[in-house]
């Protein structure tokens, strides 16, 4: 199978559900930040220190979880599809504070707003922070014009903690590597 089908060269594409809709479709939007920020995972796992592999672990779970969020974006929550697709459990965002957590316990108490920055998976970890907040943006438009937003309702609490748990993260990864959070000074 070819990787080009020049089927999307008018602007349209394909949900999962098989509806033929414009690229610059809601879902779409929202659909393509998950990709987005599932990239920048990738590259904070690559950056992320060696010596703490659990890292690299929890990032690639993570990943997994967007695949399925992915999926219940690119499909009409009216379609038959819907019924094949697996949920997105209340144990993905448990797991998600639990690390939060996990990792709090460690670092010192933030005394205030901190700059973006530090170990290379710091920024890598702050960049997918900021994408993870655009994609859970984009999904409260798009639960805000659907028929059916309670569908979408997993999504939103998922992404929600996931760009809590990038923030904690990215000042857990300077924390390892012995590199200070820098204040913001007003």
């Amino acid at each position: 199978m070819k990787i080009y089908t020049g089927t999307g060269d008018q602007g349209k594409t394909s949900l999962f559900s098989g509806e033929r809709v414009s690229k610059g479709n809601a879902r779409i939007a929202a659909y393509g930040d998950v990709d987005e920020l599932n990239s920048i995972l990738g590259a904070l796992a690559a950056a992320a220190p060696a010596d703490h592999p659990e890292i690299q672990k929890e990032v690639e779970q993570i990943q997994s979880t967007l695949f399925q969020v992915g999926a219940w974006l690119a499909t009409e929550s009216e379609s038959p599809s819907m019924a094949v697709l697996p949920e997105i459990p209340e144990r993905e965002w448990k797991s998600l504070e639990t690390a939060i957590d996990r990792m709090e316990s460690k670092l010192p108490t933030l005394g205030g707003f901190i700059l973006p920055g530090g170990h290379m998976s710091a920024g890598w970890a702050h960049v997918a922070r900021t994408v993870c907040r655009r994609a859970e943006r984009k999904v409260v438009v798009l639960s805000d014009t659907t028929d059916a937003p309670d569908a979408l309702q997993p999504v939103q609490v998922y992404l929600n903690r996931l760009s809590d748990y990038l923030f904690v993260l990215a000042r857990y990864c300077n924390f390892l590597m012995g590199v200070a959070d820098v204040p913001w000074k007003k």
